[in-house]
Formats: C-alpha cells, structure tokens, sequence
C-alpha cells in the first residue's frame, strides 16, 4: 500500500465516508479506508507508513465505529481523534457542513462552502 507523501492522513472506516471527506478538505490529505476493520498485517504496515505523518481518527459514532476507534487508539496513541455528533450516527450520513466544522477544528483545510 502506497502512502502519498502528504503530512496529514485521516483514517475512516468505508469508502462512503473517504468520499464524503474528500469533497469537503482542500489541502492534500491521505485518507484510508479500514473497511471496517484491521488485519494484523495491515495494521503493521500502517504503523510504519504513519510514523511521522499527523494521523487523524474519523469513524462512525457506532459500536463498530467505537470498537476501531479503541483499536487505532491502542496502535497511534499519538493520533487525534475527531468525532461527528452522535444524532448523526455515521461519518457518511452526517452533513458536509458539520464534518467541515469538525476537520477546520482540527486544522484540516476545508472548502468555503461547507462553513
């Protein structure tokens, strides 16, 4: 798996939500999708890839979402956890102008007509 050579990665759980995100931020950031969830080998490989890349947490306000949420926390106990509002439930159905408003609070580049 190639990392681009960018500073930021977000980590999301389905291609729905990397979709959604990619829409939104407009700065370079990586952004993988765990499907889910994480082989050991995967993990492994994401370790290292990230080492020294500002790794970012986004998944769904779930009990699958929160599952890979203790797992990435555990692995990159350095990342930066973002979290969308509950009522919303999941990163994909939440509105652009609400996961706009949580990637700017975490310094990410957004498009001006999501605020």
């Amino acid at each position: 798996m190639a990392i681009v050579d960018v500073e930021k990665v977000i980590i999301v759980e389905g291609r729905s939500d990397k979709r959604k995100i990619e829409s939104i931020i407009s700065e370079p950031v990586e952004i993988i999708c765990t499907n889910g969830t994480l082989s050991t080998t995967k993990l492994d490989e994401l370790i290292d890839a990230l080492y020294d890349k500002d790794v970012y947490i986004l998944v769904d306000s779930d009990e699958a979402g929160e599952k890979l949420r203790r797992q990435l926390r555990r692995e990159f106990p350095h990342a930066e956890h973002l979290y969308i509002d509950k009522m919303y439930r999941e990163v994909a159905a939440a509105p652009k102008h609400h996961i706009a408003v949580v990637l700017l609070s975490a310094n990410i580049d957004v498009h001006a007509q999501y605020l």
